[in-house]
């Protein structure tokens, strides 16, 4: 596998940013590891990181370049900060960055498939929020999109609470004063909106530990996504907000990614 740090200027953002790529390799004398590389061009998996963290987060927290190298799979890793990939109320455009700039440029770097059926998103927390709301905003361009502990329920009133108030979530820089409830901001209302229109419809994958801060939230998205027509996996199972489970949760995703074959 090759990892590269990519370091480029967006138009969206107006300024410099970075991504953590990594891309499909053949090898046949690297010791521990068995590399495959497609003939055609790369199907992606866009991978989202949380509100903490960065584009390298994934690398360092886990083993994903070894978990795709038998996959013949490329791995985006986008920077966004604190913006929960969204058109700030009071910052910067990471919703235009995130869902038209970024796939445009990946690909003009990369041998990235443009083909619907080999994109895929995912990510934890913030990153799962991301994750579902690219894909079910933009169905015809994803075919799967896989949430790991995500913030997926943004519109609860919580969240603009006094106990979030000494947290990096800035909730009203992010979002604004008005509620976000019935907006593409909301993922429920998004879900909605998905389901009725007419194409293609996204394969969900959702996963939370029984012990994350984040779970009433997860089983109230649950509830919604298993009354729709949706193809809807949800796991769960003992874990709380951190990356011991997510390291082997990401190993699930990975099986559960409908790969088109050779």
């Amino acid at each position: 596998m090759a990892l590269i740090e990519c370091r480029f200027y967006s138009e969206v953002l107006g300024l410099s940013t970075s991504m953590t790529v990594i891309l499909p390799e053949q090898t046949a004398t690297q010791i521990g590891m068995q590399n495959v590389k497609r003939s055609h061009l790369n199907p992606a998996l866009y991978l989202l990181h949380g509100l903490s963290d960065d584009d390298s987060i994934w690398i360092r927290r886990t083993s994903i370049e070894r978990y795709v190298s038998e996959m013949g799979l490329a791995v985006v890793m986008p920077q966004v900060h604190l913006s929960f990939y969204t058109d700030m109320a009071y910052g910067r455009r990471y919703w235009t960055f995130i869902s038209e700039e970024l796939p445009r440029i990946a690909r003009s770097f990369f041998p990235l498939s443009s083909a619907r059926d080999d994109n895929f998103v995912a990510g934890l927390s913030m990153g799962g929020y991301g994750a579902f709301k690219l894909a079910l905003s933009n169905p015809d361009q994803f075919a799967a999109a896989a949430s790991l502990s995500g913030a997926l329920n943004m519109a609860n009133p919580v969240f603009r609470g006094p106990e979030w108030q000494n947290t990096s979530l800035n909730y009203t820089h992010v979002f604004g004063e008005e509620s976000i409830e019935g907006t593409p901001n909301d993922l429920f209302w998004l879900l909605k909106q998905c389901e009725q229109s007419e194409g293609p419809k996204p394969k969900l994958y959702q996963c939370c530990g029984t012990e994350d801060f984040l779970y009433e939230d997860n089983q109230l998205f649950r509830q919604a996504a298993e009354q729709t027509n949706f193809s809807y996996t949800y796991e769960e199972g003992p874990g709380s907000h951190e990356w011991g489970y997510w390291d082997a949760k990401i190993q699930d995703v990975l099986k559960w990614l409908p790969l088109r074959n050779e």
